[in-house]
């Protein structure tokens, strides 16, 4: 067995892992990533991409946003529709100037891949057999096999960004992590068309049929979803049947409906609300969806992972510069903060446009609850201000 040391030992090529070791690089303190997929993988994975104004102010700070400057689309409001009319709330306005910009999370993990290799990181993509050893001493490794051999990397420190169905959280003794889950009875039926974007602003729908969201990818991809059942068989939902349910979904008195266009991906996913308590055991940290997942709706995910980091990488620094370890002993009280209003958030949002049952007294309810939010501005600004996303703990200024 090769064997490798390091400083910090980081669990999975994501946003959160890449982001983590982005951060410690710039601080002088040295990691090594192990990922089970492949770059090309990594890179071309698809998922959300609603980014907060403080996830995109800290990328532009640390010197990863110039293409993302350069492609991402600025939104400074979103739209809400119900009762077949769509109403504008303009976010951007209400926070003092702040924003959401969309841009895809595998962009972000181009931009971060392509930064630690021209810093001389170290990536190591194609691994297999990822175990955690020696969680309870001072120098704990991961196990790997990585190019045709077994390697171990042994650290002060391991940070498990590997994900929900990672190793890392069960590295920990049984019973250490307390876990809260709420099970959702539906899931997101999404697709990419390609068709250009018929609205400049996210369109989130709600009809007695069940939720839509209109979305993009870029100036000429469209992101659309559907809410249906988590088990849906995709084979009986062609092409002509999607567009249009979300045709009757998004129908609006003012004639607006999303372009059409050659469906290029499309897939079910399941919406799920998860914590972990603490994110942490002994020099095991947790971050990103390994310690929480929340509901698409408010769109927190990568946000939440980021923001995790974030909170680690400071918390390391005063560590290997003064040897304090109060920030790292903090480190889970001060992410479960934002996590929980994340959740909170989320849940919200979730619950304002879904349909749960055929309740005729609950969607009565939703639909005052969507008039308030759109006639109210204390309202709107405190969707406005969840919405561009909470001020992350030791920002930039």
């Amino acid at each position: 067995m090769s064997r490798l040391e390091t400083q910090v030992a980081i669990v999975g090529a994501g946003p959160a892992g890449l982001m983590l070791s982005h951060l410690l690089h710039l601080d002088g303190i040295h990691s090594v990533i192990v990922e089970m997929r492949s770059r090309q993988y990594c890179e071309s994975r698809i998922r959300a991409g609603v980014l907060e104004q403080g996830t995109v102010d800290l990328l532009r700070h640390t010197g990863v946003g110039a293409r993302l400057d350069r492609e991402a689309l600025v939104h400074r409001g979103i739209e809400i529709g119900f009762d077949r009319r769509r109403h504008r709330i303009p976010i951007s306005d209400l926070t003092g100037g702040k924003c959401v910009t969309v841009y895809g999370q595998h962009e972000v993990v181009k931009d971060l891949i392509a930064r630690r290799i021209s810093d001389d990181g170290r990536i190591l993509f194609d691994c297999s057999k990822t175990s955690i050893h020696g969680v309870d001493g001072t120098h704990p490794a991961v196990r790997v096999d990585h190019a045709g051999e077994s390697l171990e990397i042994t650290a002060d420190f391991i940070a498990g960004c590997d994900g929900f169905h990672g190793v890392c959280r069960e590295a920990a003794p049984s019973g250490h992590f307390q876990c809260f889950e709420r099970a959702y009875s539906f899931g997101w039926l999404g697709i990419l068309a390609d068709a250009p974007p018929s609205s400049e602003e996210l369109v989130y729908a709600h009809h007695e049929r069940g939720f839509a969201l209109f979305s993009m990818r870029s100036r000429k991809l469209t992101r659309l979803y559907l809410q249906a059942r988590p088990d849906e068989d995709l084979g009986q939902w062609t092409d002509d049947r999607i567009w249009n349910e979300l045709f009757r979904r998004f129908e609006s008195s003012d004639g607006w409906l999303p372009n059409r266009g050659r469906i290029l991906q499309k897939g079910v996913a399941a919406v799920r609300s998860f914590v972990c308590e603490p994110m942490q055991y002994k020099r095991l940290f947790l971050a990103g969806d390994a310690a929480h997942i929340v509901p698409p709706t408010g769109a927190k995910g990568m946000n939440l992972a980021i923001a995790d980091v974030l909170v680690l990488s400071h918390a390391l620094r005063a560590y290997y510069r003064a040897q304090t370890p109060q920030q790292l002993d903090d480190y889970s009280r001060v992410c479960l903060r934002r996590v929980w209003n994340a959740q909170r958030f989320s849940w919200w949002m979730t619950s304002l446009f879904h349909r749960f049952d055929h309740n005729e007294f609950d969607r009565r309810r939703q639909l005052a609850e969507l008039d308030y939010l759109t006639t109210s501005q204390a309202a709107a600004t405190a969707l406005a201000e969840n919405y561009v996303g909470l001020p992350f703990e030791g920002a930039p200024p």
